[in-house]
C-alpha cells in the first residue's frame, strides 16, 4: 500500500521505516527540512540500535522517500499516519497544537477518499475532535475516516518491538477501516485488537500508567526491604515467578523516566481531573517516583554529609540505555539537587552526551570517558544501567575515586567484585542489619 507518515520524530520514523521494511511504498513528511535533508542521506537523527542500517536499506530498494511539502506526501497515499509531538502542556494534558496543523493541512490538501490514522498519544476524544477540524477545512468532496493506532514501542528495541510486538490496537468505528488497517500489518503475525476509537486512546495510555504503577510499586518495596533486612531481588524474583503479577517492571531503582510514563501519568490524571475523579493510585505513582528520584542524594548525605564542594560522578545519563533520549530522565533532577546542595558535579554517558549538554544545567562538567568522571570523586552514582558498567573492567576505575564509595542507582555492578577491590557499594533495596531489625520487632512485641 502507499503510505504517508506525518512526523519524523521516534514514533513516525520507526513506524514508516520498518512499514517500507515489509513491503510498502511508503513516504515521511516533516516540517524540518534539516531533518529530512539528514534523513535522505541515510542518516537517523537519534540513537536507535539498528534503524539506520534499516533505514538505508529501504531508501536504497526505493520503498521509502521523504518530504517537507504535504501536498507531495499527500498525493497518493491510502492511509496517513499521524505521528507528530504531543509533548506535555502546562496544564499536564497533551499540547495538541501539532496534530491540530496537521489535520487542517490534511482537509486543505488532499484530494480522494484517505484513512486517517492517529499514531501521537492523545487524551481520549481527539480522533472526534480532529475528525471535525478535518471536515471544516475540506475543499473537495471526499471521503475522510480516522482511525486509532497507538504504538508501544520501547527506546532502544523499537524496531525489534515493532516486528514481534504483543499486540496491534485498531480502533475504528468503520468495519472496512479495521480491515484495511489490519491488512497493512498482516505479514507481521501479531495479534490484533479492534476496538472502538476511545478504547483505542484509552488502552496507550492505561499501559504506561499501569507500568508505572509496577515500578513505583517495587521501589516502595526496596525501600521497605532496606528497614526490615530484606534483599530486593529475591522479592522481585518470588513476586514475578507468580503468572498473575509477572517478573517485567519489577526492578528497584530511582524511578521511571522518558518521554511516555512520566507525560501519559500526568495526562490520565489530567483526564480523570477533567471529569471530575480522582484518580489516588496515579497521584501516588507520580510522588513516589518524585521521591525515589533523590534517593541516592540521601543515601550520600548519610554517609558522606553534607555535600557541599564534593565532587559527584554521575554515570549514565540518559533515562535508560541503548538511547540518547535525556527527556525526564532521573540525571536531570538528580543533577539539579546536587548542584543546590553546593556539590561539584560531573557527568559522563557513552551515548547521550549531546543531548545532556542541552538538558542538563551548564554546571554539570560533561566527560568523554568514565575514568575522567571518577578522577578524585567523592562520590560515584550510577544512574543507568549501560552494559560497559556492568564490564570486569569497569569496576578497577573506581579505585580512581578520592573515596572510592558508589551509590548504585541501578543495582546494576557486581557487589562482590567491588567488595574484593575495597569498594564501599550501596545499592538499592537491599537489607540493613537483620539481627537489629528482629530484635527491635521483638522489644516492640513486648511492649504491646
Amino acid at each position: 500500500m502507499k503510505l504517508t507518515i506525518v512526523g519524523t520524530g521516534y514514533v513516525g520514523l520507526v513506524t514508516g521505516v520498518c512499514l517500507a521494511s515489509i513491503g510498502h511504498s511508503v513516504m515521511c513528511v516533516d516540517v524540518d527540512q534539516e531533518k529530512i535533508s539528514q534523513l535522505q542521506a541515510g542518516r537517523v537523527p537519534f540513537f536507535e540500535p539498528g534503524l539506520e542500517e534499516l533505514l538505508a536499506q529501504q531508501i536504497r530498494e526505493d520503498r521509502l522517500a521523504f518530504t517537507v511539502d504535504h501536498e507531495v506526501a499527500f498525493a497518493q497515499a491510502e492511509v496517513i499516519f499521524i505521528a507528530v509531538g504531543t509533548p506535555q502542556g502546562i496544564d499536564g494534558l497533551p499540547d495538541l497544537r501539532a496534530l491540530i496543523e496537521v489535520a487542517r493541512s490534511i482537509g486543505r490538501t488532499v484530494d480522494h477518499d484517505v484513512i486517517v490514522v492517529i499514531k501521537s498519544t492523545v487524551p481520549v476524544g481527539t480522533n472526534h475532535f480532529l475528525s471535525q477540524i478535518i471536515a471544516e477545512q475540506l475543499l473537495h468532496p471526499v471521503s475522510i475516516q480516522l482511525a486509532s493506532n497507538p504504538e508501544f514501542l520501547r527506546e532502544g528495541s523499537a524496531v525489534y518491538d515493532t516486528f514481534h510486538g504483543d499486540r496491534i490496537v485498531i480502533g475504528a468505528e468503520d468495519e472496512a477501516v479495521a480491515h484495511t488497517l489490519a491488512t497493512i500489518y498482516q505479514s507481521m503475525h501479531i495479534p490484533i485488537l479492534h476496538t472502538d476509537i476511545r478504547s483505542a486512546e484509552m488502552i496507550k495510555y492505561s499501559s504506561n500508567a499501569f507500568l508505572a504503577t509496577k515500578i513505583s510499586f517495587i521501589n516502595e518495596i526496596a525501600n521497605l526491604c532496606e528497614r526490615l533486612g530484606a534483599t530486593i531481588e529475591d522479592v522481585a524474583r518470588g513476586m514475578g515467578m507468580d503468572q498473575r503479577i509477572g517478573e517485567k517492571f519489577l526492578r528497584a531503582g530511582i524511578g521511571y523516566g522518558g518521554s511516555c510514563f512520566p507525560k501519559d501519568v500526568k495526562a490520565l490524571l489530567g483526564m480523570a481531573d477533567l471529569s471530575g475523579y480522582p484518580f489516588q493510585i496515579l497521584q501516588a505513582v507520580e510522588r513516589v517516583n518524585r521521591k525515589q528520584q533523590m534517593l541516592l542524594i540521601e543515601k550520600a548525605t548519610k554517609r558522606l554529609g553534607k555535600l557541599r564542594g564534593k565532587r559527584v560522578a554521575l554515570l549514565g545519563l540518559a533515562f535508560k540505555p541503548d538511547t540518547d533520549d535525556m527527556r525526564e530522565a532521573p540525571s536531570l533532577a538528580i543533577a539539579g539537587a546536587l548542584l543546590e546542595l553546593g556539590a561539584q558535579v560531573v557527568g559522563y554517558d557513552p551515548v547521550s552526551m549531546g543531548n545532556a549538554r542541552y538538558f542538563l544545567p551548564s554546571q554539570v562538567e560533561l566527560l568523554t570517558r568514565p575514568e575522567q568522571a571518577l578522577e578524585g570523586a567523592d562520590a560515584a552514582f550510577i544512574l543507568t544501567e549501560w552494559e560497559e558498567f556492568t564490564l570486569p573492567t569497569f569496576a578497577p576505575l573506581l579505585l580512581q575515586m578520592k573515596i572510592p564509595v558508589v551509590f548504585d542507582g541501578r543495582n546494576c555492578l557486581d557487589a562482590s567484585a567491588l567488595s574484593e577491590l575495597g569498594i564501599e557499594y550501596h545499592p538499592i533495596g537491599r537489607g540493613m542489619d537483620r539481627e537489629m531489625v528482629t530484635t527491635s520487632f521483638q522489644e516492640k512485641g513486648r511492649e504491646r
